[in-house]
């Protein structure tokens, strides 16, 4: 199979996934109790206000999408400009456009995605070398299970322990929002731990499979110096196909601070999603899972192409990579 052959069937696949995510969400959404008009019209009465204002805004978002048009119609309506890049006006924030707002806020959630994964590398390789080059000690055991215990404490858990602890107990750090390089201690702090322990975990892994290797082994036996061996031959090698995990690592976590974000106050893409869950509005949720599914989409055919390079026998057996889908 050639490789533009590959690519075709792969961006086929592609837009078949984000009509599929679009639908679901979609439906999801219309199957949710409630929807944004009747939600405004409870909270302006719980907070005694409202009135003309909410109405009047009520009315020309039914003007807009129609409360009288067919919901298949609506999401036709809101599909015909997602075409093209014009996801139209958010409901919740109703003075600006969700193109708008996902441009403003995801380069905020990939800082702190990018950021993560740098931290979860510095923190990975090391501990998993360590323990490698100590395999079925002691020290290899407790390591892997700290480690293992980290992947299982989901990021928000683990945010919140930190507010806690950092921000409520020692006064140390900000609990909250986006003022300045403090706020962006927690955050990562949070978002990074779940990866580093996932790529120690390949990193040990890979290591010990290089140091089983004839080369490596030929190397120790010549009398090559072991610190010389480990660091040119073994971590060397190792640390190669760690590129095609940080890939989708690093779109994963782009598109997984929804809970982080909202608990820290953080005006990132994440944050954004939640209230629009929360607010039912149609046009800003569409937008941002369409999104967060293109961005991981395009990440895994991005590693896959480089798989089809560095290896043709995938791209002949039709495309299935290795770290999944």
């Amino acid at each position: 199979m050639g490789l533009t052959v590959y690519l075709g069937k792969r961006i086929v696949r592609l837009i078949l996934s984000m009509l599929a995510v679009s639908v679901l969400t979609f439906t999801l959404l219309q199957l949710a109790p409630g929807n944004f008009a009747d939600l405004q019209r409870v909270n302006s009465g719980a907070t005694n206000f409202g009135g003309v204002g909410t109405e009047s805004m009520v009315g020309e978002l039914a003007d807009r999408y129609g409360e009288d048009v067919p919901v298949w119609k609506q999401y036709f309506i809101f599909m015909k400009g997602a075409v093209v890049w014009d996801f139209g006006p958010s409901y919740k924030y109703a003075s600006r456009d969700v193109q708008d707002i996902i441009a403003e806020a995801f380069p905020v959630s990939a800082t702190l995605a990018l950021i993560a994964v740098v931290l979860a590398l510095l923190i990975a390789v090391p501990i998993g070398v360590f323990t490698a080059l100590r395999h079925n000690s002691k020290t290899d055991h407790g390591t892997m299970f700290l480690v293992t215990l980290g992947h299982a404490l989901p990021s928000y858990l683990t945010a919140a322990f930190m507010i806690l602890l950092f921000s409520a107990s020692l006064k140390w750090l900000p609990s909250g929002g986006w003022d300045g390089p403090s706020n962006l201690i927690l955050p990562v702090l949070a978002l990074s731990l779940g990866p580093a322990a996932v790529l120690a975990r390949y990193v040990r892994s890979s290591m010990l499979e290089t140091l089983r290797e004839e080369y490596v082994t030929a190397a120790l036996a010549k009398g090559g110096p072991p610190r010389t061996v480990i660091v040119r031959h073994v971590l060397r090698n190792s640390l190669i196909p760690l590129v095609t995990v940080v890939g989708p690592l690093l779109a994963a976590l782009m598109t997984g601070t929804v809970f982080v974000e909202a608990l820290l106050r953080i005006p990132g893409l994440g944050l954004y999603f939640a209230n629009a869950a929360a607010s039912r509005d149609m046009p800003l949720l569409m937008g941002t899972a369409l999104f967060f599914a293109l961005i991981l989409m395009v990440t895994n055919l991005v590693v896959d192409l480089i798989y089809t390079v560095l290896d043709p026998r995938i791209r002949a057996e039709g495309g299935g990579s290795h770290h999944g889908h």
